[in-house]
Formats: structure tokens, sequence, C-alpha cells
């Protein structure tokens, strides 16, 4: 397990990580600025989960597996547990990306199935009435440019749950439940070396080749650069709104 420094004051978040170039990317910058310390857990080498209650929020990355995938990965059964003990039990803040979003769904009960086609690239999505109205999207307007690298997507909600944000290509790109759970299914981690080290893994590569074409494809690196500043700008407005739930009472 990774570990940062801390004082006994200051809150500490559990990352669950699911490969090693899936981290919280542009976000551990901000944490650090912040003062906040974090673990990160890399469950696809078989670290062990700790225990819960010494964290004060849980973020769960991305992933090349599928949540159903339990018998090629057997870890992703007390990982849907420790989401579900951490935001039904513990009632506790919750940030999941990609994967994280999509198993946060499953945990609850929810549905997750293949999309239609992977969605892989730049893109928008749209604030629902309930998104708008939302603390994590304050300061956002309705239309959100995103980056998107997912083939699978949640197809029912489980029971108490608000979709915040959608586009054509998928109806839930944003949802909480709860006070402060939350699941995004687009990226907002980015840096400047997440694309050229995603197409490397060759599931991602070929999810990329799918959803953009061969040129495109090679492509992708060069033209998410020049949207890297206004995606970091959406990745610092959404952890402070997200950092600021930590001090929130339950």
């Amino acid at each position: 397990m990774t570990m940062t420094n801390s004082t006994a004051s200051t809150p500490r978040l559990l990352v669950f990580q699911h490969l090693d170039v899936e981290h919280p990317g542009i976000f551990r910058d901000f944490w650090h600025e912040a003062g906040i310390a974090w673990d990160a857990v890399e469950l696809d080498a078989g670290e062990p989960i700790p225990a819960l209650e010494d964290y004060a929020a849980l973020v769960v990355m991305g992933g090349p597996m599928d949540v159903w995938e339990e018998d090629q990965h057997p870890w992703l059964v007390a990982e849907k547990a420790a989401i579900r003990r951490f935001v039904r039990d513990l009632r506790r803040p919750y940030l999941g990306i990609c994967l994280g979003h999509q198993l946060l769904a499953a945990a609850l009960g929810g549905e997750v199935r293949l999309a239609a086609r992977p969605e892989v690239g730049p893109g928008v999505v749209e604030l629902t009435e309930a998104g708008a109205a939302d603390p994590l999207f304050a300061g956002f307007s309705n239309s959100i440019d995103t980056f998107q690298w997912h083939g699978a997507e949640v197809a029912a909600l489980p029971e108490g749950c608000d979709v915040l944000a959608r586009n054509a290509a998928c109806a839930v790109q944003a949802f909480r439940f709860g006070r402060a759970a939350y699941g995004l299914q687009y990226h907002v981690e980015l840096t400047e070396l997440t694309v050229p080290q995603w197409q490397r893994i060759p599931a991602y590569a070929a999810s990329l080749e799918a959803a953009l074409g061969r040129d495109r494809a090679a492509n992708l690196a060069e033209e998410t650069a020049d949207l890297l500043p206004g995606f970091a700008r959406s990745a610092r407005r959404l952890s402070d709104n997200f950092l600021r739930m930590l001090a929130a009472p339950a």
C-alpha cells in the first residue's frame, strides 16, 4: 500500500486502484496543496483492504476489467463489499471514476453491462436538473467538456440514486447515492502522461481503435493535449467541491 504523510488532524483518503497507471492523476497535486493525506491500495496486485473506519473518504479509480469478471479477478468481491459498507453503513463520501463509478452501482444492486460501443476521447456531458443543483457540480456550467474511455455502462441505477449527468452515448454519466457517494463515468484526473500511458494497455488500445478508428486513435494524445488546461480547471473545481464534503456533518 502506498502511503502519504499526515498528522492526526488531517483527513485521510483511501484510494482503490486496479492498474498502476490508473491512479488519481492530477488530484494528487490538489490533495498535496490542501494537506490531504491518502493511501493507495493496488487491488490487482493483491494488496489487502485496510480498516475502512480510518478514512474520511474513498476514491475508486478505473481499470481494464469489468465489474462482473469476478472469476478472473476474485478481489472484486471484497472490493464491492467494502464499497457497499463504506457508503451504506459508514455513510462517508465516495468518488468513483469510470470503473469506480460502475462498481458503486454494482455494489448497491444496480446493473452494469457492455455499452453498444466504446466511448473514447473528448466529449460533452449535460447536467440534469439534479446535477445542476448538486454541490459536487457547484460552479460548473450545464454543459461540461469531458474525457471518456469506457466500454461498459451503468444500465440501471440502484434504488435511492439520482442521475446527475448524461449524454447521447451514455444515459448515466454521473450519479449520486445518499448524501455524498458519487460515480463519474468520465475521467477527470488527466495529466499529460495519461493518454500515452493508457494507449500502451492492450485492452485500452483495442477500445480506442474501435471507437475512433486507427488514424484518430494514433493522434489522440496530441488532440487531448490542447484540452488539458480546461480539464485541469474542471478537475480542481470538482476536487475542491468534493473535499468540502469531508468536513460536512453526516
